[in-house]
C-alpha cells in the first residue's frame, strides 16, 4: 500500500501543500486513493532538491550512472505485478495490456538506458586546424522539468526520466494528476537503486498550478512535455520567455494506408489493433484508415466484424481487450464528435456508450466511421478514443496525399507487397515513424517523435541524447606562442 504522500521530493514522500484530489479508477469511478495536490511552493522545494543533486550526479561517471538504471530495471522487474495492477486501475488499462506492454516496457526501457548511459559520446579529437586540437563534449544541461500525460503513465514518467537522467541532468516530473501513482513509484525505485536524493523528484499536481509554475520557473534548465498540441504551444511560449531548451511530443492523426496488393486480412487485424491499443488513447494509434477503392468494401466490412468481437469488460479481468476512457469528460468528447459524425458518415461499428454494469465506467464501444468526407471534424480533429475513420483511394498519388492531409506528423502505416511502394511510402509520408505492414511496436533502441504539430525531439534510443545534452566544443593551442598568425587580422604591433 502507498503511504498517504504523493509528492516526492529530495528522496522522501511528502503530502503537498494543495487541495485534495481524488484519482479515480476509471472502470468504476470509484476512488483508488485522495492525494493532496501541489502548490507552486511544492515545485519550488523539488526544483531547489533537484538543484542540490546536480553537481554530484552530473559528475558521477558513466559507470556509475549505468549501475544505478541496471538496479532500478532489476527493482521493475521485481514489482512488476503490483506496479501492472496499479496502472490499471488508476489509468483504466485491461490488466492484460498492463503486464504484457506498459510495465514490461518500461523496465526494457530502464535497462537500455542504463547501458546506453556508458556510450554518451562526443567525437574523437582531431586537428581541423593545423594550430589547434578540437574535441566535442556531451554535456548535461541541468535540471529538467518535465511534465507526462495520463495515457501511459508509467512509460511516459519513463520516457521523460530515463534519457534526462542517464545524461547526467537531475529531474523534475510533473505526472497528470489524475494518474500519478505509479510515477512515484517508479522515483523512489531509482533511490533505492543508488541514485543521490534529489535526482527524480515528483510533483503531483494540475497543469495551471504546478505545470506552469515549473514551465516557468527560473531554476529550470529545460522543459520537456508530453501531451495536446494546443497545451504544447502554450508551453512552448512560456519557455521562451527564459530561453528554456523544449522538447514536446504532441498529437497525432495517424493514416493507415491499404494498397489493392496488401493482405487484407493482415491490414484488418492490424487496423483493429492500431485503433484500439490503450482504448485509442495513444497518439500514434490508427486514426485514419485510406483504403484502396477495389478493397474498400472488404475492409470495411472485415473490420467491423472483428471490432465487434472485442470484449469490453473489468480491467482486472485478464480476458477483457478493451478498457475504459480516462474519465467521464473524455467519454463525452468522445461521444460528441461521434454523434456529430452521423450527420455526415456512416457509423458501420458501435458508436455508443455501453450499458450494464460498464455504464458505471467511462466505457465507449470501438467504432468504425465509413466514408468520412475529407476535412470534416472526425477527419482532422484528434479523438483519442477507439474510433477509426476510412476513406477510399483510387491511384497511389491520391493516398499519399491524402495520407499527408493533416497538420500532425507523429506516426503512419503503409501496406503493400510492392517493394516500390514501399519505398514511396517511406519516403513521401511525413511523420516521424512510418510502419510497413505494421502498426504500433515501438522498440527501446529506434527513437519516437514526430513532426510538424505533433511537436519536435525524440524520446528513447540513443537519439534522445540529443535533446538533454549540451554539445561543447574544445579547441586547445598546440604552439604555445603568444602571437598567433590571425592576430594580425585585428591588429598590427609595431
Amino acid at each position: 500500500m502507498l503511504p498517504p504522500m504523493h509528492q516526492y521530493i529530495g528522496g522522501q514522500r511528502r503530502a503537498g501543500s494543495g487541495e485534495p484530489f481524488d484519482v479515480l479508477d476509471p472502470s468504476t469511478n470509484e476512488p483508488v486513493e485522495s492525494v493532496t495536490l501541489a502548490t507552486a511552493s511544492d515545485v519550488d522545494d523539488a526544483v531547489a532538491a533537484a538543484n542540490a543533486a546536480y553537481p554530484q550526479w552530473s559528475r558521477a561517471t558513466p559507470g556509475e550512472r549505468s549501475a544505478v538504471l541496471a538496479a532500478a530495471a532489476q527493482l521493475i522487474a521485481e514489482r512488476a505485478e503490483d506496479l501492472a495492477h496499479l496502472e490499471s486501475r488508476q489509468a483504466g488499462k485491461p490488466i492484460r495490456l498492463a503486464r504484457e506492454f506498459d510495465v514490461p516496457g518500461t523496465a526494457d526501457n530502464t535497462a537500455f538506458f542504463g547501458a546506453a548511459a556508458r556510450r554518451l559520446d562526443g567525437l574523437a579529437q582531431g586537428e581541423y586546424s593545423a594550430d589547434h586540437t578540437s574535441s566535442i563534449r556531451r554535456e548535461p544541461i541541468g535540471v529538467v522539468g518535465s511534465i507526462a500525460p495520463w495515457n501511459y503513465p508509467l512509460q511516459m514518467a519513463a520516457w521523460k526520466v530515463l534519457p534526462a537522467i542517464a545524461a547526467g541532468n537531475t529531474i523534475v516530473l510533473k505526472p497528470a494528476e489524475i494518474t500519478p501513482l505509479t510515477s512515484l513509484i517508479f522515483a523512489e525505485i531509482f533511490t533505492e537503486a543508488g541514485a543521490p536524493a534529489g535526482v527524480v523528484n515528483v510533483v503531483t499536481g494540475t497543469g495551471p498550478v504546478a505545470g506552469a509554475h515549473l514551465v516557468g520557473h527560473r531554476d529550470v534548465d529545460m522543459v520537456s512535455f508530453t501531451g495536446s498540441t494546443g497545451v504544447g504551444r502554450q508551453v512552448m511560449a512560456t519557455a521562451a520567455a527564459s530561453g528554456k531548451r523544449v522538447h514536446l511530443e504532441l498529437g497525432g492523426k495517424a493514416p493507415f494506408v491499404v494498397f489493392e496488393d496488401a493482405d487484407l486480412d493482415a491490414a484488418i487485424h492490424g487496423a483493429v489493433a492500431a485503433t484500439l491499443i490503450n482504448t485509442g488513447q495513444d497518439c500514434t494509434a490508427a486514426t485514419r484508415a485510406i483504403v484502396h477503392r477495389s478493397i474498400y468494401p472488404d475492409f470495411v466490412a472485415g473490420v467491423a466484424e472483428l471490432m465487434a468481437a472485442v470484449r469490453l469488460g473489468p480491467t482486472g479481468d485478464p480476458d477483457t481487450d478493451l478498457g475504459p476512457l480516462s474519465s467521464q469528460a473524455h467519454q463525452a468528447k468522445v461521444a460528441g464528435m461521434v454523434e456529430r459524425a452521423r450527420n455526415y458518415a456512416a457509423i458501420r461499428c458501435g458508436g455508443k456508450v455501453p450499458l450494464g454494469d460498464l455504464a458505471k465506467g467511462c466505457y465507449y464501444e470501438p467504432t468504425l466511421v465509413a466514408d468520412v468526407p475529407i476535412g470534416s471534424e472526425l477527419w482532422k480533429d484528434e479523438v483519442f478514443g477507439p474510433v477509426l475513420a476510412a476513406v477510399p483511394f483510387d491511384d497511389d498519388d491520391e493516398a499519399i496525399r491524402l495520407a499527408n492531409d493533416t497538420a500532425y506528423g507523429l506516426a503512419a502505416s503503409a501496406w503493400t507487397r510492392d517493394t516500390y511502394r514501399v519505398g514511396r511510402a517511406s519516403r513521401e509520408i511525413r511523420a516521424g515513424c512510418v510502419w510497413i505492414n505494421d502498426h504500433i511496436p515501438i522498440i527501446s533502441e529506434m527513437p519516437h517523435g514526430g513532426f510538424r504539430g505533433s511537436g519536435f525531439g525524440k524520446d528513447m534510443s540513443a537519439y534522445s541524447f540529443e535533446e538533454y545534452t549540451n554539445v561543447k566544443h574544445v579547441m586547445e593551442d598546440l604552439t604555445g606562442a603568444a602571437e598567433k598568425p590571425w592576430h594580425r587580422t585585428i591588429f598590427t604591433l609595431p
